[in-house]
C-alpha cells in the first residue's frame, strides 16, 4: 500500500484525502485542528501550524520511515494594492506559501528517500497569478513565484529518486476562497474571465495532484502545471 502526507486538508487537501483513500492509499494527514477527516477515511492525523518548524516536523515524522508522496497543500489569499501591504503581510504569506513548503520537504526527505517506489513524489502549490499578473495579489504571488523556483530546484536536485512538481489553480470554491465566491455576482464575473467559464472545484486540482503522486506520472518532474480553466493562456474574445 501506497503512504501519502498531506498537510492541509481544508479545499483541496480534503477532496486530494478522499481521493486518494478511495484509490486505497495510506494517508497521514496534517491540519491545524482536527476536522474529522481523519476518523472519516481511516488516516493517521497529526496536528501542527506550517509557521511552527519543530510542530511541522514532529507531525511529519509521526508518518512513519517511509513514505511515497507529499502533498503541501496549504496557501493564502491576500488581495491588498501594493501600497497597502506590509512587511508583516509579504512575510506570513512567504512563510505560509514557500517556507512552509521548504520546510515540509526538508522534514520529510528521509521518509522519501525510503519509499519502495520506483519514484517517490512531492506535489506543491502555486497560482495562476504567478504567469497571468493580477492587480492586488503582489505578495500571493510573491510568494507562490518563489514555489515555482523551489519546484523546479528540488526536481534538479531530487532526482532521479524523487519527483517534484506543482499545481498552480485558478479561483477554485474552497473555503478559503469563500470570501470571493460567496457573493454570486462576483463568483459570476470571475468565471466569465475563464475560457471555460467556470470556477474551479476543489476536485479538478485533487484529480491533478493525485495523479502526479501516482506512478503513472512517473517520467513527469520539474513541471507547473495549469488547473486554471485556460486563463493562464487563452483568450477567447478580442
Amino acid at each position: 500500500m501506497t503512504k501519502h502526507i498531506i498537510i492541509g486538508t481544508s479545499g483541496i487537501g480534503g477532496a486530494l484525502a478522499r481521493r486518494l483513500s478511495a484509490q486505497g492509499a495510506g494517508l497521514h494527514l496534517i491540519s491545524r485542528s482536527d476536522t474529522g477527516l481523519a476518523a472519516e477515511l481511516g488516516a493517521s492525523h497529526a496536528i501542527a501550524d506550517v509557521q511552527d518548524r519543530a510542530a511541522l516536523a514532529a507531525a511529519i515524522l509521526a508518518a512513519g520511515p517511509a513514505i511515497d508522496g507529499l502533498a503541501y497543500c496549504v496557501g493564502t489569499i491576500n488581495l491588498k494594492p501594493l501600497m497597502r501591504l506590509t512587511d508583516a503581510d509579504a512575510l506570513q504569506d512567504f512563510e505560509i506559501n514557500a517556507l512552509g513548503a521548504f520546510r515540509a520537504v526538508q522534514a520529510a526527505l528521509p521518509a522519501l528517500k525510503a519509499s519502495a517506489q520506483k519514484t517517490a513524489s512531492i506535489v506543491l502549490f502555486s497560482t495562476v497569478a504567478v504567469q497571468q499578473g493580477f492587480a492586488s495579489h503582489a505578495s500571493v504571488a510573491m510568494a507562490k513565484g518563489a514555489v515555482e523556483g523551489l519546484t523546479r530546484s528540488l526536481a534538479a536536485e531530487l532526482a532521479p529518486k524523487i519527483r517534484v512538481n506543482a499545481i498552480a489553480p485558478s479561483l477554485t470554491k474552497t473555503p478559503l476562497a469563500e470570501f470571493l465566491t460567496k457573493n454570486e455576482p462576483t463568483a459570476a464575473a470571475i468565471a466569465a474571465l475563464h475560457p471555460l467559464q467556470r470556477l474551479g472545484e476543489a476536485d479538478d486540482v485533487a484529480a491533478i495532484a493525485a495523479f502526479l503522486l501516482g506512478q503513472e506520472a512517473g517520467w513527469i518532474t520539474g513541471q507547473v502545471i495549469g488547473v486554471d480553466g485556460g486563463r493562464s493562456s487563452l483568450r477567447t474574445k478580442g
